[in-house]
């Protein structure tokens, strides 16, 4: 039985194990350690999860759905053809095909996985990463957060030197910041804070905006295929723009091509709304660690969107200090999972390691200051950013003549009303009859590393309370969970025999639709080949017509990235 770790990421998902003395990346089907998070129906009604799902994105955007894990913990719906799906059920099918590979690299079952999750997802998405964990067949006991584990992956590979580090993980679709004390073999997070809508998406819808304003294009007019496509070229531009002083970006409407430059310059402008909210929820974890920035010893930036050299500059200006770009900071959080697991496995080498996590939201009761009080605010017990596991205790008092029970109303969140945080559940408890304020209830809120929180409640009477805190809408009973499982194994799955040569028709398909003229005549000539040479049933013909497709589209998708791009002539440069 084996143990594996993953990072369930906006973008891209990544699984990781611990052995031979380190955390290791499992490839999958295709060779590769990052699956896109992105599931399509296909036309044979079957589902297909990962890079050819991705290159859907544009030829059938009906059938397509990406950064879904935005979304999680809410009611929001996707549509897949005819079906809907809710977040949760779409990142199951994710998980799912990791802990398959995972089980196939392995050779044996999966004992238990540990996934990461935003820093600042609060109880409802967490809730629902772990039954999209039950729903995959994944059992879960702990779910560590993305910017503690880029930090234990960090300090593991400097030899766990000692330091404070502002840890920034900046992902597609999510923003997290940490602030830890690495001392000897302890990892300890001081604080975090972050934005689950605030990623390199933002990015790229920036981009297409200003691509818009530049070129008169109307988004809202455009089709979801023409939307997609212009996104990709967003995102083709924003890190393709690293190291070329000066590019120009070119898309096709109907007949007519339309372009608009960009260069650092411009992307700067474009960027600094979102790198202003960058900024703020630095600010708030650096505050909450009481360290200022200037004795910080590092700052390390992972996930994807941090490459972008515009906003390694802007955090150098912000803060005069230049940022420590981790060595592959796709696989930072993936790998530091690794570690997780190694730590729970208690593996040797990681034996006396010692990580500590932090709450990542406020917790507390509504309560009254008056008879005449009519909007209860948040009596906070454990503050965010308190070190876990955490145990507070408070009294509470009568506020009515001759009230006989105290109702308690558990809340998650930063805000003085309490109508105004995430409402976790509630407890009563019967107390006697007597004067206002003559009576109290002890409330004890326990809270665990797993982010499980316990709710004791004893009354000055005697009665005793106790509860775990369960989100009722993502918590289902044993024939709830079977009826889910039911549904979602009722849909056919994307075999993996032949996944390879289903990327190679996805990618052509979407080559033709984003290129012109005779390239274009190529990308549909190929498709032809290979939908004959399957129809075929010729083993050798099908495997040589794979190998020349493979190496004609890389020379079509080279044609398409330098459409984004076109570096200026020397004349143009020597003018300006």
């Amino acid at each position: 039985m084996a143990m594996i770790g993953i990072d369930l990421g906006t973008t891209n998902s990544l699984v990781s194990v611990y052995r031979n003395g380190r955390a290791e990346l499992l490839p999958n089907e295709l060779g590769q350690y990052m699956t896109p998070s992105c599931v399509s129906l296909l036309e044979d009604g079957s589902l297909a999860v990962g890079a050819v799902a991705k290159e859907r994105l544009i030829t059938h955007p009906e059938q397509t759905v990406s950064a879904f894990k935005t979304w999680m913990g809410t009611e929001k719906t996707f549509s897949l053809g005819d079906k809907e799906f809710l977040p949760h059920e779409l990142s199951a099918m994710v998980l799912k095909k990791l802990a398959q590979r995972a089980r196939a690299a392995l050779g044996e079952e999966i004992e238990e996985a540990v996934i990461s999750v935003p820093a600042y997802f609060n109880d409802n998405q967490r809730c629902a990463t772990r039954l999209a964990a039950q729903l995959a067949g994944l059992p879960v006991k702990r779910l560590i957060n993305e910017p503690s584990a880029a930090a234990l992956c960090y300090s593991a590979a400097l030899g766990r030197r000692e330091g404070k580090l502002l840890v920034v993980d900046f992902g597609g679709g999510t923003l997290d910041v940490s602030v830890v004390d690495c001392f000897e073999n302890m990892v300890e997070i001081l604080a975090i804070a972050g934005d689950n809508h605030l990623g390199g998406n933002d990015i790229d819808r920036a981009i297409a905006d200003y691509f818009c304003r530049e070129t008169g294009l109307n988004w809202d007019a455009l089709t979801p295929s023409a939307q997609r496509q212009l996104l990709a070229l967003a995102e083709r531009g924003k890190v393709g723009l690293s190291g070329i002083r000066r590019g120009l970006l070119v898309f096709q409407d109907g007949d007519q091509n339309l372009s608009a430059p960009l260069d650092g310059k411009i992307l700067a402008s474009i960027c600094k709304p979102v790198f202003e909210r960058v900024r703020g929820v630095i600010v708030r974890a650096v505050r909450d660690s009481g360290i200022p920035v200037s004795a910080m010893d590092d700052m390390v930036l992972v996930g994807g969107s941090s490459q972008m050299e515009v906003f390694v500059d802007y955090l150098e200006q912000l803060f005069s200090k230049r940022p420590t770009l981790a060595a592959r900071p796709e696989h930072m959080v993936a790998l530091g999972v690794g570690l997780c697991v190694g730590i729970k496995q208690r593996s040797a080498e990681l034996r006396d390691v010692v990580m500590t996590d932090v709450c990542p939201f406020s917790l507390g009761v509504a309560t009254y200051n008056s008879q005449g009080d009519v909007n209860p605010h948040m009596a906070v017990l454990i503050p965010r950013s308190s070190i876990l596991p955490a145990r507070r205790a408070q009294q509470f008092y009568t506020l009515f003549p001759d009230q006989r029970r105290i109702r308690l109303e558990i809340y998650q969140g930063e805000n003085y009303y309490a109508a105004d945080n995430l409402r976790l559940g509630e407890l009563t408890v019967a107390v006697p009859p007597d004067e206002p304020g003559s009576q109290w209830v002890q409330v004890i809120f326990a809270y665990d590393i797993n982010g499980i929180l316990e709710v004791t409640a004893e009354s000055s009477s005697g009665d005793r309370k106790q509860t775990v805190i369960l989100n009722p809408k993502l918590t289902l009973s044993e024939e709830e969970l079977q009826q889910e499982l039911a549904r979602l194994n009722a849909l056919p799955t994307q075999s993996e025999i032949g996944e390879e040569d289903q990327l190679l028709f996805a990618w052509a398909q979407r080559l033709f639709a984003e290129l012109t003229g005779p390239r274009r005549q190529e990308a549909g000539y190929l498709l032809q080949r290979m939908q004959e040479a399957a129809q075929s049933g010729d083993p050798i013909r099908q495997a040589r017509e794979r190998e020349d497709a493979r190496r004609r589209l890389e020379e079509l998708e080279r044609w398409a990235q330098w459409d984004v791009f076109e570096e200026p002539d020397d004349e143009e440069d020597e003018e300006e």
